[in-house]
Order: C-alpha cells, then sequence, then structure tokens
C-alpha cells in the first residue's frame, strides 16, 4: 500500500512535538509492516532557540524505511505553514491513501484538495483541539481572527474526509462538531516502545548533576501550565528535606520563554531549575530515565504523548483533571491527577512522590505495563491498518 502522511513538521524539528512524533511512529511501524509510508511536510527545523526553514535538509530523504519529502516554507503565520511544493509531490505520486495529521494547516488543506482531484481516500487526525484548544476562544485578539477565517478551509477538509480518527473520547466529541460521528474511529495514541528502553547516554553525567530530578517535557506554553510548575517548585525549595532535588525544564519556544525566565528570576529559583530549549530526542529519552518522575500541569491537553513516554521508562507523571489527560493517565492507578490551577495541590502530590517512594516506583511500573500491553504504536497502527484496508474496500467498489 503507498500510504501519504502530511504533517506540518518532521525529523528533524523534534521539539515541534506531539503531532509530529504520531506522524513518524506512524510511518516507521508502517514501514515495517512492508508499506510504502512517505511523510509530506516542510523543511522546519531548530537553530538555537530559533524556528527556522531551512533549505539545505535533504528534499527527499529515507529514515527507519520510510520517506520524508519536504518542500521549503514561503510564508509562516504563527504555526500556520504555507509551502505549495507539497501540492506538486503528492500530485505526482498520487497515493493509495491521504492520512493527515494535524488538521489546522495548510498541508492538511492541500491534502484534502489532491484527494478531491484525484479522488484518494482522506483519513484525517488532529491531537491538536479543533474547537476545543484554548487559543481558539480565549487566544489574542489576531490568533482569534485567523482561527475564524480558518474555518472555511476547515469545512473543506473535514467535507471531504472519509474517516477521523480520534485518540479518544473526548476528541470524538470534538470531531462530532464538525463531521458526521458515524465517519469517527477512535482509535488510542501508542508510542514507539522499544526505541524508548535504551537511553544512549547518562543524563546527569552530561550536566553534571548528583541531585533528584523532576522533569517537565512540553512547549514553552502558558497552555502547559509551566508558571503553575513553577509556583509549585519554589514552594518546594523552601522545605529543607528536599534540598536534593532539581527541576529541569525541556522544550521549545512557543511563546512563553521570557515569561517562564522572568518568573524564575522572581521566584528566586535560578540555581534550582535546567532549562534546555530544542533538546534533542536522545536527551530527551535520557532525562526520562534519570528523573524521579514528570510533571505535566496543564491547563489544555487532548491527548498527550509526554505521560506515555514516562511510562515506557517506568516513569509516572502527575497532571491535571482536565480534557484528554484522564484518558491517558488513571488516576491513582498510573498516575496522579489534580485540580488545574492548584498550586497547592499541585505541591502536594510532588512532595507525596518525593517522600513515598514504593507509591511512585508502583506508578511508574504500572504505566509501564500499559504501553508495554496497549498503548503501543505497534497496536495503534495496527488499528489503522484495518481503518486503511476497510476504507479502500468501499473505496474500490
Amino acid at each position: 500500500m503507498n500510504i501519504a502522511i502530511t504533517c506540518p513538521a518532521s525529523i528533524p524539528a523534534t521539539p515541534f512535538g506531539g503531532i509530529l512524533m504520531v506522524a513518524v511512529n506512524l510511518a516507521k511501524k508502517l514501514a515495517e509492516k512492508g508499506h510504502d509510508a512517505t511523510i509530506y511536510t516542510t523543511d522546519l527545523n531548530f537553530s538555537g532557540t530559533k524556528i527556522i526553514f531551512d533549505s539545505t535538509l535533504s528534499k527527499n530523504e529515507k529514515i527507519d524505511g520510510f520517506t520524508i519529502k519536504r518542500s521549503h516554507v514561503i510564508l509562516k503565520s504563527f504555526m500556520y505553514f504555507v509551502n505549495p511544493g507539497i501540492f506538486f509531490q503528492l500530485k505526482n505520486d498520487k497515493p493509495d491513501i491521504i492520512h493527515v495529521v494535524g488538521i489546522r494547516s495548510f498541508q492538511a488543506f492541500i491534502a484534502a484538495l489532491i484527494s478531491k482531484f484525484y479522488k484518494i481516500p482522506l483519513i484525517v487526525s488532529d491531537y491538536g483541539g479543533l474547537t476545543t484548544h484554548p487559543e481558539i476562544h480565549k487566544g489574542k485578539i489576531i490568533k482569534r481572527m485567523l482561527y475564524k477565517l480558518q474555518k472555511p478551509m476547515l469545512k473543506f477538509i473535514m467535507n471531504k474526509a472519509v474517516c477521523a480518527i480520534a485518540a479518544n473520547e473526548y476528541e470524538f466529541k470534538d470531531f462530532s462538531n464538525l463531521i458526521t460521528p458515524k465517519k469517527i474511529r477512535i482509535i488510542k495514541n501508542g508510542i514507539d516502545f522499544e526505541l524508548l528502553q535504551k537511553p544512549t547516554l547518562d543524563f546527569k553525567k552530561k550536566y553534571n548533576l548528583e541531585c533528584r530530578l523532576i522533569l517537565f517535557v512540553g512547549r514553552f506554553n502558558e497552555v502547559k501550565g509551566i508558571d503553575l510548575l513553577l509556583k509549585s517548585f519554589s514552594l518546594i525549595c523552601q522545605e529543607k528535606n528536599f534540598t536534593d532535588v532539581n527541576l529541569v525544564i525541556m522544550g521549545s519556544n512557543f511563546g512563553f520563554h521570557s515569561n517562564m525566565m522572568n518568573l524564575i528570576k522572581i521566584l528566586k529559583i535560578n540555581h534550582r531549575v535546567l532549562i534546555i530549549e530544542n533538546p534533542p530526542r536522545d536527551e530527551v529519552i535520557a532525562a526520562y530515565h534519570a528523573c524521579e518522575f514528570l510533571v505535566l500541569p496543564s491547563r489544555w491537553e487532548l491527548s498527550p504523548l509526554t505521560p506515555l513516554e514516562g511510562f515506557a521508562c517506568k516513569k509516572t507523571t502527575i497532571s491535571t483533571n482536565i480534557s484528554g489527560i484522564p484518558f491517558v493517565i488513571d488516576d491513582k492507578k498510573t498516575g496522579i491527577l489534580v485540580d488545574p490551577e492548584s498550586v497547592n495541590k499541585l505541591t502536594s502530590a510532588i512532595l507525596k512522590l518525593l517522600v513515598d517512594k514504593k507509591l511512585n516506583k508502583e506508578l511508574g511500573e504500572a504505566g509501564f505495563k500499559v504501553v508495554s500491553e496497549k498503548l503501543n504504536s505497534k497496536i495503534m497502527v495496527n488499528e489503522i491498518l484495518k481503518t486503511y484496508d476497510d476504507i479502500l474496500s468501499i473505496h474500490h467498489v
């Protein structure tokens, strides 16, 4: 089967976030099963603290059995990247099926056009919150205006889709606002379990750390609740019994970097917080293994991959009981969920795991069992392949 996957970003721009990893894991596992999988994307890259579009990246690259086809971005508006070359790539290749990952994107719009012109079945996955993301309703005015301008494009894409894949029941409800529920299938996210098993470097040794580590991995964005985590950690720093605990924050800047750095300064916790911006993938994996546990105090999440990756390393996650998070973290079984916006409850949960090592270990091992048996990319791809087969059998009739 010749499968096209469209996504706004791909390797080497791994700090871009979860949808990139979903697309890569999907393509890799499809290739392992003998299918011709290609990711059509932009030439997004990261250089230091900046997002760049790197025309020196290969336009056609083979990685782990799948292909990445990149085209140059000529216009950028926030996270909307315009790369017209993707149209001609898809037109020339004429895949059997097109799978969009990230619907509010130029790449998804082009995929829908190609689907319309050449009668190629279109499947859509989002992982970004089509109607539920906070910035759609509470973001800056210019962002809210841009979201409204996207409505006709979004309607066109969803009308062309023969199937929408939702990561959980929360996203199912989101999709139901835009497409008939009969076209929606719930397929839970999965991570590349085997890839996360063995770190290739010693994280503590690289950064000369001899303390216990609490880890945050994610975008530097207000919606991720980094401010709540920093306020909570400042309270922990005041506790005499936890002078051996440091906080590591890893991710890329999506508008909150200066606020984050200012808050660290105001709270006077500079000496206890390590910021690693745009970390390479091997460092993230090494940090998972080196930490005590992860904290993700988000104000909104659809189906976060970070807790699953932590589970694969036998590390649990403290997060918030909101939106799609409870479908990923089972409270008191694989992690701890607290009320959103509550610094005190977040602090209590962190202190609980720092003190109760037995509980921390049990939660991490329970999470490990979940990803090894259920929430991994092998199972995810098997279910997606069945969806492809079902759709193609109907389409060819």
